[in-house]
């Protein structure tokens, strides 16, 4: 009599899970023939409150244990890396563990694009903390409308950019682009409100440097709206580590666009000040004794070095403190989208776990980055910085995942 092979049984089980949990909240999901399984099993399309929206993913089920590593799971991208990253649908996949019954996701579009064409992974990562259930539906269809949203409109513009220098502009930024002569790219990027902004130029790898117009032009006074009083002024603005036009080898042309830019948004923020501002306290962080702003005053290099040192004394005062803060990790339902599209593909290669586990003082120099921020994820929740006249160790306040004992 004809055997059904276990692999099918369960991956067909996969299949019903995801997408009865999917129709329990009313989202519309057609399931692709195996015949026409070609890295996609599923398509959904949400609704929201009763209506159907024009947001669709493309969905790849796997099911079984024999997708797991060490800290997480991963599937293969195979032959599909192409169509997965470059498709008019992005593509999320979901798998099914069998023995806890649980689904857990990873947005294999956006990995794929990260990593870019000539350093494509051959699996995607899967994050043990991307739960895929009744408690996480409602987030997990958040992140997956926004992702499908970055290609409408001026997002699809501020996607283009982020995804040519590496960096995920939130819509509320001031976002211009540049075309010199030669024809490098150059992007003026600066928060609402801010008095500094952020360069990114194709020419020097899409690293940033921080600015303003002041020192753009080499001034060696604060910006009007910084009070000086006496030598402390001069070393807080000299500690701020802002590059100038020689530094960034900016032509006249490219100095010009970049002081536009500067004066246009401060005129657009003054108007949006003007139709929504009000005089009363925005509710900061000494008025509301809330934590305070992160920032990024401190030089990054100080900071890094600083940062490590503190998680090696840890780790050596407390030898069981990285798996503590892995499990803090796991049972933290908060976590942004973000950091947990950031965990897939970390804590799916097997080389870079190994790493984290022997993070020791011998071996952390030897780190790769990927290794280095996977640590950083276990270990710590967020940093702060605080005004650079104070003291190293109290203008830094890291918030451990496992607070100090």
């Amino acid at each position: 009599m004809p055997k059904i092979p276990k692999g099918r049984r369960v991956g067909q089980a996969a299949v019903n899970a995801v997408r009865a949990l999917l129709e329990e909240h009313d989202h519309i999901v057609q399931e692709i023939s195996g015949q026409n399984d070609f890295g996609e099993d599923l398509y959904v399309t949400f609704v929201e409150n009763e209506h159907v929206t024009s947001d669709v993913i493309r969905v790849q089920v796997k099911g079984g244990d024999k997708w797991r590593r060490a800290n997480g799971y991963a599937i293969p991208v195979s032959h599909h890396g192409d169509t997965w990253a470059n498709g008019n649908i992005p593509v999320y996949c979901v798998v099914y563990d069998p023995d806890g019954k649980k689904l857990f996701w990873a947005n294999a579009t956006q990995q794929l694009r990260r990593s870019g064409p000539l350093n494509r992974p051959k699996v995607i990562g899967v994050s043990p903390n991307a739960v895929l259930a009744d408690t996480t539906m409602k987030s997990f269809v958040a992140q997956a409308r926004r992702y499908v949203g970055r290609y409408r409109g001026r997002q699809a513009v501020l996607t283009h950019l982020g995804e040519m220098s590496g960096v995920e502009f939130d819509p509320t930024d001031h976002v211009l682009h540049f075309v010199n002569g030669y024809d490098e790219d150059l992007i003026f990027w600066r928060r609402s409100g801010a008095e500094f902004a952020t360069l990114l130029h194709s020419a020097l790898d899409w690293e940033p440097y921080l600015v303003s117009l002041a020192s753009l032009m080499r001034s060696e006074m604060p910006p009007p709206d910084v009070e000086v009083v006496g030598e402390a002024a001069i070393r807080l603005w000299n500690d701020l580590d802002l590059s100038s036009a020689e530094d960034l080898e900016l032509s006249r042309p490219e100095m010009m666009w970049v002081a536009s830019c500067f004066m246009s948004t401060r005129q657009a923020d003054e108007e949006s000040e003007a139709i929504f501002g009000s005089d009363e306290c925005a509710g900061c962080p000494s008025c509301t004794g809330e934590d305070p702003p992160e920032h990024a005053n401190i030089a990054a290099d100080v900071l890094h070095r600083y940062v490590i040192d503190r998680i090696i004394d840890r780790i050596e005062a407390e030898p069981d403190l990285l798996q503590r803060s892995i499990s803090a990790l796991r049972e933290d339902g908060s976590l942004e989208p973000g950091i947990v599209a950031e965990l897939g593909p970390l804590e799916a290669d097997p080389r870079i776990v190994r790493q984290v586990a022997k993070l020791h003082r011998s071996t952390v120099d030897n780190l790769e980055p990927e290794a280095l921020r996977l640590a950083f994820l276990y270990l710590i929740h967020r940093i702060y910085v605080g005004a650079p006249s104070l003291p190293l160790d109290e203008q830094v306040q890291i918030i451990w995942r496992i607070p100090e004992p």
